[in-house]
């Protein structure tokens, strides 16, 4: 059975590289707008779902992988800044305060046509940023294709007091150790 992974992330293959498993990536194409009064947890799961079923009649014989990510302070979404301004605006809002990412992540089998779908929470708690900082690493990492304007695999990480969470994994989009484990219930162990 092949394992495709739903995205053509460079951050979620690289974490699925860790795992050291053949797969082939597709990209899904799918409408990512969020629904009225639909939760961001309920968002991302829905979203992650949609973007392994989609892949389906491409590959019927395959474990497909579908992730999706979103992040909120008060409960309000923080999208990618798209641009220097917007992520400006973006980390002067976090600093000092906690963000949560919310990572969907869905495993289709499509022989069987059951899936697992899970959401994961991790709340990273910002340190507080002055101006030139702000300026600085944005100018260095230019993050602005990332939720939140920053990268945590990269120099992002010092912009942070702390991190909570089950899998660091999963603040860059890919929860491995529950990956895993739906690898494994799916007859495809890692190990």
């Amino acid at each position: 059975m092949d394992l495709v992974l739903a995205s053509s992330s460079p951050f979620r293959r690289a974490l699925l590289d860790k795992l050291q498993l053949d797969y082939i990536t597709a990209s899904p194409e799918i409408d990512e707008t969020a629904r009225p009064g639909e939760s961001i947890e309920a968002m991302v799961c829905r979203l992650s779902r949609s973007k392994a079923q989609a892949l389906s009649s491409q590959f019927p014989e395959a474990l497909i992988i579908g992730s999706d990510q979103s992040a909120a302070i008060d409960g309000q979404r923080l999208e990618k800044p798209g641009n220097h301004e917007t992520a400006v605006r973006q980390l002067q809002s976090v600093s000092g305060r906690e963000v949560t990412f919310y990572t969907g992540l869905c495993l289709l089998n499509t022989v069987t046509g059951e899936d697992q779908v899970i959401c994961d929470p991790f709340i990273v708690s910002f340190r507080h940023l002055s101006t030139s900082e702000i300026e600085n690493y944005l100018q260095k990492e230019q993050p602005y294709n990332c939720a939140g304007s920053f990268k945590s695999e990269a120099l992002g990480i010092s912009l942070f007091e702390s991190l909570k969470g089950s899998d660091p994994n999963s603040l860059i989009g890919l929860p491995l150790i529950e990956l895993c484990r739906m690898l494994r219930e799916n007859g495809m162990p890692v190990i």
